[in-house]
């Protein structure tokens, strides 16, 4: 069996010129927000003690949890609401399906009985209202004429709703059953936010015309507005108040982050400006906020999280962040001693996690490339992306060094450093190998086949490569000539990975037809088979440092590990592992694992033996 140790999440998923929404359990320190088609759960407190939701057939938008903190309801693209418990086996309550569009924002009623959404109805309704345990309507909600982006409930008796959107317009409903009351023009720009203090006496708008206005709770008359002065210098995306409804913490386009003070006479004035790290790019936008019991949580459009505390805002925040993207690769090796885990995504970002202590930073490249292949020993990198270029980089504590990237002629599918020559690397592409030595290409062999992964043995006397047709062509490197020694048939599917062994006397290969082999090197006879309980087609497979386990990981989101020594039948099984597959595996240690995939995240597990 397996034992999850640590999960190493995924930040909020970002969208230029938008704000995100983010929300806190009114019970714990534990906060929401969606990613891909998941749900995430994380504590402020141990960033790793994570939980995630993936029963949305599609992309996520929004998750609020209930004001008892019990239930979590969470929204999708398609206009479905799911409401499901936020404890034990995270049974559905209820799902419908309540616009016609994309939902963007909804809100529980202070007594947990109603909901409202709002979002783009595809030119029908933009708002709908609703009863929690039986979708039943409870309010007409006239009066937008464009998607609508925010929304919220008057958390105290009497009950009001809140609409505004990229009308420019706010409404102002009273019920239940909710009817139009009157309706504000008081913005000149997309309304991004709008949120009720916890107390209900005041709500407040965000814009992108870069103001903030605040109105009576209960009438919904104008009463004042966040100073201009020393206000933001973009649009103004995300607001959330205080526990104590006496202030309200904004964030913006123009990278920057504020607390106000609100007046008695309804106006806001500036208390101070949080130091947000910067790095230089539109990715330090910032475009969701939470003000969370004593924390101060702000994420920027790149996905860093940083949380401040509202009783010393001065201190430098916690910063903690992840991948936005599915992971396509994965590493694991010791950087200064210490055991590290390197993770890389398509869009070109490379993230390193330290068991134990989770996001260690980002490595940081000159040229942000995007990523497709990848391959790390402790001082060096290689990528490629989807062009012809493979790029050789020296690897530092937090960043990369600078190179010149290699032309080779064809895109690659694979890219292997051999670890007895450091200066020799060897990159397989559709058509052919390239052996490099340094940024040089020193040899470039044709196939005659097309090729769909390789692997070369730790000391570089031999290289493997696997055919669309399900053959393993073995060959002798001799300098920088490789000559064909043997081909291998048992595989029904094209190849997709090859691993030797850390003791170079075995290799596994496996296929597009879900099946593994292990191969003795020696006799290059079959040593484990019957590997054959995926349902779908592998994408990776590790050894362990001893050389007993292999583990393969699929596109049926499981892991399974196996013991060269006993039957395939004797399985571990890993289920479930990474919601759409699972892209990337290495062990850490003999008896642990570590896994990533499509849902942007990584796990370690602990493997317990039976």
């Amino acid at each position: 069996m397996a034992e999850l140790l640590e999960t190493y999440a995924c930040v909020p998923s970002t969208e230029r010129g938008r704000g995100i929404l983010i929300s806190g359990d009114p019970k714990s320190d534990s906060i929401i927000y969606c990613n891909g088609r998941g749900v995430i759960i994380r504590r402020l407190g141990a960033p790793m003690d994570v939980t995630i939701y993936g029963e949305h057939s599609h992309q996520t938008t929004v998750a609020r949890f209930s004001p008892n903190g019990e239930w979590v309801a969470s929204a999708d693209i398609s206009g479905v609401v799911r409401i499901w418990g936020r404890y034990g086996d995270r049974a559905l309550k209820n799902e419908f399906r309540v616009l016609s569009g994309r939902i963007d924002d909804l809100q529980w009623s202070p007594d947990c009985q109603r909901i409202v959404a709002s979002g783009d109805g595809k030119g029908k309704s933009f708002v709908r209202a609703f009863m929690w345990d039986s979708g039943t309507n409870v309010g007409e909600f006239d009066g937008h004429s464009k998607r609508v982006l925010s929304c919220d409930f008057k958390p105290t008796r009497p009950f009001r709703i809140v609409t505004c959107g990229e009308d420019f317009i706010l409404n102002f409903y009273e019920g239940p059953p909710f009817k139009f009351k009157h309706s504000h023009r008081d913005h000149s720009n997309f309304i991004n936010c709008v949120r009720y203090s916890p107390d209900g006496t005041k709500f407040i708008t965000v814009s992108s015309d870069k103001k903030g206005i605040i109105f009576d709770g209960k009438s919904g008359n104008k009463i004042g507005e966040l100073s201009m002065e020393e206000g933001h210098k973009g649009s103004i995306y995300a607001v959330s108040w205080s526990p104590n409804s006496k202030q309200v913490l904004t964030v913006s386009a123009d990278k920057t982050a504020k607390v106000w003070d609100i007046l008695d006479n309804g106006n806001g004035k500036l208390n101070c400006t949080l130091a947000c790290p910067i790095s230089g790019g539109v990715e330090d936008m910032q475009v969701g906020c939470l003000w969370h019991g004593d924390y101060l949580v702000t994420v920027s459009l790149g996905g860093m999280i940083c949380v401040f505390l509202a009783s010393d805002p001065k201190k430098h925040p916690t910063p903690f962040s992840g991948h936005l993207k599915s992971i396509n690769s994965l590493a694991c090796l010791f950087q200064s001693g210490q055991r590290t885990i390197l993770t890389t995504s398509y869009d070109g970002v490379i993230v390193r996690w330290i068991p134990g202590i989770g996001f260690g930073g980002k490595i940081h490249r000159k040229e942000r490339t995007q990523i497709k292949c990848f391959s790390a020993t402790e001082g060096e990198i290689l990528t490629s992306g989807f062009d012809n270029k493979v790029h050789r980089l020296p690897l530092n504590d937090s960043c990369c060094g600078e190179a010149e990237p290699v032309d080779v002629g064809f895109q690659p599918n694979n890219l292997h450093f051999i670890l007895k020559c450091p200066d020799l690397a060897l990159v397989s592409t559709d058509s052919g190998i390239i052996l490099l030595q340094n940024t040089k290409v020193v040899s470039s062999v044709n196939l005659g086949y097309a090729a769909t992964a390789s692997a070369v043995s730790p000391d570089g006397s031999e290289a493997i490569v696997g055919s669309q047709d399900g053959k393993l062509h073995i060959y002798a490197i001799e300098g920088d000539i490789l000559k064909e020694e043997a081909v291998l048939e048992k595989h029904r599917g094209a190849i997709t990975v090859i691993q030797y062994s850390p003791d170079a006397s075995m290799f596994a290969s496996a296929d597009a037809n879900r099946e593994a082999v292990v191969w003795d090197r020696a006799s290059q006879e079959v040593k484990l088979k019957n590997m054959l309980y995926h349902s779908a087609r592998i994408n990776c497979l590790a050894w362990s440092p001893d050389s007993r386990m292999v583990a393969t990981g699929s596109l049926d989101t499981c892991v399974i590990v196996y013991e060269v020594d006993k039957p395939a039948s004797n399985r571990l099984t890993i289920k479930g592992t990474h919601m759409g597959g699972v892209y990337g595996l290495a062990f850490c240690d003999e008896n642990s694992i570590v896994s990533a995939g499509e849902d942007a995240c990584a796990r370690v597990w602990r493997l317990v033996q039976q």
